[in-house]
């Protein structure tokens, strides 16, 4: 009887808020391949929404109410400490308060849309109390679930650095160059031995959890169509094909994001001087919930002219950024999943909802696209914004954001390709075609550096001739670093040691000198490699890129060495046997390593091996011909489930390994004709 009286209750809460008719799962079906991806089917888009979340909810319902922790501050009492942290970073950007602010920015067919995702989300909840984190997360509201979607993006955009920067007063703010990254590229009909458009989609992301990748495909007879990935507790495709186009995120490392130093009154130390007037800090007290801890910890978050603020040991410090001031970015992504053509896909880029990431465009109307994509601030020159600027003064607290056209983009370049692999947007493309940097604002801040993915990309694309699909498949799973290394810290003086000066680590040292380059799970110069690594990558933390000394690289190659006796008992292992890809109790040999094609990035586990934490995730190859549905093709690093006891739990390994793709489709009858089951959310 009380289950019975709680699901009444929910629903009839559910249906009070939303003030929308309760969806009926009866008109729902979801699909499941036979790789267990789920395919939602329904009339209306409001009918998909609901699908979609009752989906992901079976599959990742644990990663998506991670995300909606910090709305209700519950991330301490769950994940303890550092839970805690998150949900004082989301009360001090104000991301429920924003929400409440824009609320009427957000479209009518989005708000239906989202009521019926969160519905659904509701109901789980109630069916399944086994697996919810905390009996005071559900039922989430609207405006609960949407000022969720601004917090990720606000951290996302970077917000967490600077934060923890103040938070432990170490240095100041300032953008630093990320290894891990993702690929994208787009290839005209032009330049293709088929005749077809190609696209690739392969942000590189956490293997699991709330960033990981989930691939979906969502179907309504209201325009939706659209095959992809998202991130949990997303009610839309991200990134990924409908019937007509696709297109790829990566993250851009341009400069969206400023810090301000406070002027203090030194009689009053909760004023701070603006334009010759002392001004008073907004100050409110939040309470903690930390996991462990009986009682609620009090703290006080602030909030200046320029936004969050933050107090140190040397003052008061403001961050500001676009990201937590507008809440549309779900919406727009929605939009973008129904675009029918270029002209439709980027009125919906233009709404500027989406704060970040670069985005490459393909379509079956031979147009490829490609936009480094920012709420970048309009800012004063004078200032090095890459620094902690006066927060004194009305010079620097800049109020509006450049338009979409000027920001770097490119739209079917002479040479027929487009790419991008997190690097500068000023080297895109063919070098005759690409867009000069001084064409834009210094104080922008657009990235003008080359990685060793950009470099090797280049390498490898035919620029005098056609490319073909085995190509351009090849090209992204590649393991080979570049000619020419673009490593931060410059480490040839490793490659020119006398391995006979150095008895005590000659044989290591040979080994590295003839490594070819590649990061294959067979390479024992690769193990080596990664092992060095990961020793300068902590030594040589929070120094100005140089280059490595020899007294640096003879220590490393002794670190190695000691490090393969002591956990392997010899020295000539290779990269499998150093580097693991692990789901469950099942682990691989797994080659790769940060910033080539085929990526991976890893964390320590028992016996001095090292796990896979992030890497390639979903992997979408898209061909486009004037005439017909898309080509898909996609591979995932595991599988569509993250329930140990699923089939579908890492299916997907063996063919990642093998770089082998799963054809998909956006056929109807196609997807229900080879259905593994079919279902209605209950």
């Amino acid at each position: 009887m009380k289950t019975v009286f709680f699901l009444l209750a929910s629903f009839l809460f559910t249906f009070n808020i939303f003030s929308q008719t309760p969806i009926n799962p009866a008109n729902i079906d979801i699909v499941r391949d036979s790789f267990g991806v789920p395919h939602i089917f329904a009339k209306t888009d409001p009918e998909v929404a609901y699908g979609l979340a009752w989906a992901e909810s079976e599959d990742e319902f644990a990663s998506m109410q991670q995300l909606l922790l910090p709305v209700k501050g519950l991330m301490g009492k769950v994940l303890g400490k550092q839970g805690a942290a998150g949900d004082y970073a989301f009360a001090l950007f104000r991301c429920k308060e924003i929400t409440e602010e824009k609320w009427s920015t957000l479209s009518p067919a989005f708000i239906k849309y989202i009521t019926a995702y969160v519905q659904a989300l509701n109901l789980y909840a109630a069916t399944h109390k086994s697996e919810v984190l905390n009996k005071n997360l559900f039922p989430i509201t609207l405006k609960e679930f949407v000022s969720s979607s601004v917090f990720a993006l606000t951290i996302f955009n970077g917000a967490d650095g600077p934060l923890q920067r103040i938070f432990n007063n170490t240095e100041p703010y300032a953008p630093e160059l990320n290894k891990k990254g993702s690929n994208s590229a787009a290839v005209l009909n032009t330049k293709t031995t088929t005749g077809e458009s190609f696209l690739l989609i392969n942000a590189h992301q956490p293997n699991t959890g709330p960033q990981a990748f989930y691939e979906a495909h969502i179907c309504s007879e209201e325009g939706l169509n659209v095959l992809g990935g998202l991130l949990a507790g997303a009610p839309c495709i991200l990134h990924g094909v409908n019937e007509n186009l696709g297109w790829a995120h990566t993250v851009n490392y341009c400069d969206r994001l400023d810090e301000f130093q406070l002027q203090m009154n030194p009689d009053n130390a909760m004023q701070y001087m603006f334009d010759g007037q002392w001004t008073n800090l907004e100050v409110k007290t939040i309470k903690l919930s930390i996991k462990g801890i009986p009682v609620k910890i009090k703290r006080k978050v602030y909030w200046s002219k320029y936004g969050a603020t933050m107090k140190n040991k040397t003052g008061f410090y403001s961050i500001r950024l676009g990201a937590n001031m507008k809440i549309g970015v779900l919406d727009q992504w929605y939009q973008m999943d129904k675009a029918k053509n270029y002209t439709e896909f980027y009125a919906a880029l233009n709404k500027q909802e989406l704060s970040m990431f670069n985005i490459m465009y393909a379509d079956k109307h031979d147009t490829i696209f490609y936009i480094n994509n920012a709420l970048m601030p309009v800012r004063n020159s004078g200032y090095n914004w890459l620094k902690t600027v006066p927060g004194n003064t009305s010079n620097t607290l800049w109020t509006n954001f450049r338009n979409i056209k000027e920001l770097p983009q490119y739209i079917n370049p002479t040479c027929g390709f487009l790419f991008n692999t997190n690097h500068s947007s000023f080297l895109a493309t063919a070098a005759a075609d690409n867009l000069k940097a001084s064409s834009f604002a210094k104080q922008d801040g657009w990235e003008t550096y080359n990685l060793n993915r950009s470099v090797r990309f280049i390498e490898l694309f035919p620029q005098t001739e056609k490319l073909s699909y085995e190509q351009f498949k090849a090209i992204k799973f590649d393991k080979q670093l570049p000619a020419v290394l673009q490593y931060n810290n410059n480490i040839d003086s490793m490659f020119l040691l006398n391995e006979n000066e150095y008895p005590q680590s000659a044989s290591i040292i040979s080994t590295f000198k003839k490594w070819d380059k590649k990061g294959n799970a067979e390479s024992k110069g690769a193990a080596i490699f990664l092992l060095s690594y990961e020793y300068l990558k902590k030594k040589l933390k929070g120094q100005n890129p140089r280059k490595i000394t020899k007294a640096e690289a003879i220590e490393t190659f002794d670190y190695v060495k000691n490090y393969l006796q002591t956990n392997f008992a010899k020295t000539d292992i290779m990269l499998g046997d150093l580097q693991k890809l692990v789901r469950g109790k099942k682990e691989w040999p797994l080659g790769g390593f940060p910033d080539v094609l085929s990526p991976q990035w890893t964390a320590p586990m028992k016996d001095g091996r090292l796990k896979s934490i992030g890497g390639d995730g979903l992997i979408m190859f898209v061909r486009f011909a004037k005439d017909g549905l898309p080509k898909i093709e996609t591979i995932n690093m595991y599988g569509a489930s993250s329930h140990p006891e699923s089939k579908h739990f890492d299916d997907q390994v063996e063919m990642y390994l093998q770089q082998k793709t799963k054809s998909m489709t956006l056929d109807k009858k196609e997807i229900y004709k080879n259905a593994e089951s079919v279902y209605h959310p209950q």
